[in-house]
C-alpha cells in the first residue's frame, strides 16, 4: 500500500490557510528531490516507488537545487518572525536569545517559552526606560549576524556549498562546457563509448540517450533517443521507470541499460533494440558486461545477481546468495565477478559454482559499490558506514580500512580535475552532479545532472 504523505492546511498560518495550495505530490517530490541530492540513492528508491513519484505531473528539471531545504529555511524565518511579535501588535527588536532550530519550530512548548522570553525582555526594556518598541504593526525582522542577506547569498537562495572542504581554486581556470539537453528528468548516469566520442547517458524520463560528439559527426541529430518501453495490452508504453545504469561493450558496438521496470536491454550503437533481457523480479540496480563481451552480469532489488548470454539474451546462470537488495556488480575476470548488497556482505561467485567462491564480512552498513583493481587481486568497497575497506582473495579480513568522517552529498557541486595537487579545469553545473567519467583518449570529461543536462568539458579547449 502507498504511503503518501497527507499534509493538512486547515488552520495553518491562520486565516491565511484557504489561500494555501499545497499538494501531496509536491511535498513528496521535494523530499524525494533531497534523498536524491543527500546521496540516499536506494531511500530515494523507495520513497519513489511507494510515494508513486513517476506518476506525478511535476517538472523536476524545472525544480532548483537544495528546494526543500530553501522552503524549510523560509518557514523558520517566519516562525522566528512570529514568536516575535506581541499581542498588541508590537515587536521586539533585536535576537536576545539563541536561533531556532528547525525541531525547535515545530515544538509548541518551545515556542510558547521563547514567546514568553520575548516578552518578559521587552517588559524589562520598558521598565529600565530603554528604546521603546514599534506600535505600528509594522513586520521587521533584523537580519542574523547582521547580514543584508539570507545565508550569504541574495533572494534568499540557499547556499550549499557552506560545510564544504577547503580547497584553492583559481578561477582563471574554470572552462566552458556543452550542455547537451533533452532528458525530461533527472540524469543519473553517463558513460563514454570506448573507442569513440559517443557519450550514453540514463534518466528518469525512462530513456537512454547517445550524443555524437565525435568532430566528423556531419549528422543533423546530435542525439539518439532509446525509449525503454513495455508490452502493455498488445502495445508497447512507456515503462515511465528511471534507466539506473548503463555499459558499453569492449568494443564499443553495443550498449546494455538497466532499469527500474527490471529488465535489462541491449542496444546497438545506433539505437536499435538488439535484445531485452527479462528474469529480475523487481528493479535493476546494475549491470556490467565481461571484457570478452559475451556476458552481461546484473544486480537486482530482488537479491539476486544474473549472468546473461549477451547472444541469445537467455540468463546463464541466477545468483540467490544475498538476503537484501544486491546494489553493485564487477567482474574480476570473464566468468568471476563479486557482488555486494544493502546485506552488508560482499560474494565473490563464478559461473557453473552454486556457491560463492568467498564471502567478504566487515561493513556495518550496506555496502553501494565495488571495484576491483586491474590485476583483479584486491576488491575495493565503499559502505554508508563510512569506510572504503580493500580486500585480498588470500584473507577473510579487510587488508586496508579507510574511515570516512564525512558523508559525500550529492547536491550542487565542482567538478574539478587535480594533477600534481594543482586544480587545473572547473566546471560549476546548474544541478546535482550525479556521475563523471572520462572518454578513451582522456580529454573529455562527460557529467550526468539532476536538472535534466549532461555536460561535455573538452579538456583541448
Amino acid at each position: 500500500m502507498s504511503q503518501r504523505l497527507t499534509l493538512l492546511t486547515e488552520g495553518f498560518m491562520h486565516d491565511k490557510s484557504e489561500s494555501m495550495s499545497i499538494t501531496s505530490d509536491e511535498v513528496n517530490f521535494l523530499v524525494y528531490r533531497y534523498l536524491q541530492e543527500s546521496g540516499f540513492s536506494h531511500s530515494a528508491f523507495t520513497f519513489g516507488i511507494e510515494s508513486h513519484i513517476s506518476q506525478s505531473n511535476i517538472n523536476g528539471t524545472l525544480v532548483p537545487p537544495a528546494a526543500l531545504i530553501s522552503i524549510l529555511q523560509k518557514g523558520l524565518q517566519y516562525v522566528e518572525a512570529e514568536i516575535s511579535i506581541n499581542e498588541d501588535g508590537t515587536v521586539f527588536d533585536g535576537r536576545p536569545i539563541e536561533s531556532l532550530s528547525l525541531i525547535d519550530a515545530v515544538m509548541p512548548d518551545v515556542l510558547q517559552t521563547r514567546q514568553q522570553a520575548l516578552r518578559d525582555k521587552l517588559a524589562q526594556q520598558q521598565a529600565a526606560g530603554g528604546m521603546a518598541a514599534s506600535t505600528s504593526g509594522h513586520l521587521s525582522i533584523a537580519p542574523k549576524n547582521g547580514e543584508a542577506t539570507v545565508n550569504g547569498e541574495e533572494n534568499g537562495t540557499h547556499n550549499m556549498n557552506n560545510h564544504s572542504e577547503p580547497m584553492e581554486m583559481d578561477l582563471d581556470v574554470a572552462i566552458p562546457a556543452t550542455v547537451l539537453r533533452g532528458h525530461e528528468s533527472e540524469v543519473f548516469i553517463c558513460a563514454w563509448n570506448p573507442v569513440s566520442d559517443l557519450l550514453a547517458s540514463g534518466s528518469g524520463d525512462s530513456t537512454a540517450r547517445i550524443w555524437n560528439l565525435n568532430e566528423n559527426n556531419n549528422s543533423n541529430s546530435t542525439q539518439l533517443v532509446l525509449r525503454h518501453c513495455i508490452r502493455e495490452g498488445g502495445q508497447d508504453v512507456p515503462s515511465n521507470k528511471d534507466v539506473t545504469s548503463l555499459d558499453w561493450n569492449s568494443d564499443g558496438t553495443l550498449l546494455a541499460t538497466g532499469s527500474y521496470d527490471g529488465f535489462a536491454r541491449i542496444w546497438t550503437k545506433d539505437g536499435n533494440l538488439a535484445s531485452t533481457l527479462g528474469q529480475h523480479k523487481g528493479p535493476i540496480f546494475a549491470l556490467k558486461w565481461n571484457k570478452k563481451g559475451n556476458s552481461i552480469l546484473s544486480a537486482g532489488v530482488d537479491k539476486t545477481t544474473i549472468i546473461w548470454d549477451a547472444h541469445t539474451g537467455e540468463a546463464k546462470q541466477q545468483f540467490p546468495f544475498h538476503s537484501a537488495p544486491a546494489l553493485d556488480v564487477d567482474w574480476q575476470n570473464n566468468s568471476t565477478f563479486a557482488s555486494c548488497s544493502t546485506d552488508m556482505c560482499i560474494h565473490v561467485c563464478r559461473l557453473g559454482s552454486d556457491r560463492p567462491l568467498k564471502t567478504f564480512q566487515g561493513h556495518t552498513n550496506e555496502v553501494n559499490a565495488i571495484k576491483w583493481d586491474p590485476s583483479g587481486t584486491l576488491l575495493a568497497s565503499c559502505s554508508d558506514d563510512m569506510t572504503l575497506k580493500i580486500w585480498s582473495m588470500k584473507q577473510e579480513s579487510c587488508v586496508h580500512d579507510l574511515q570516512l568522517t564525512f558523508r559525500t552529498r550529492k547536491v550542487q557541486m565542482l567538478l574539478y580535475v587535480r594533477e600534481g595537487g594543482l586544480l587545473l579545469y572547473s566546471y560549476r553545473g546548474t544541478g546535482g552532479i550525479f556521475e563523471v567519467c572520462w572518454n578513451s583518449t582522456g580529454d573529455k570529461v562527460g557529467a550526468s545532472a539532476s536538472d535534466g543536462s549532461v555536460c561535455v568539458l573538452d579538456l583541448r579547449k
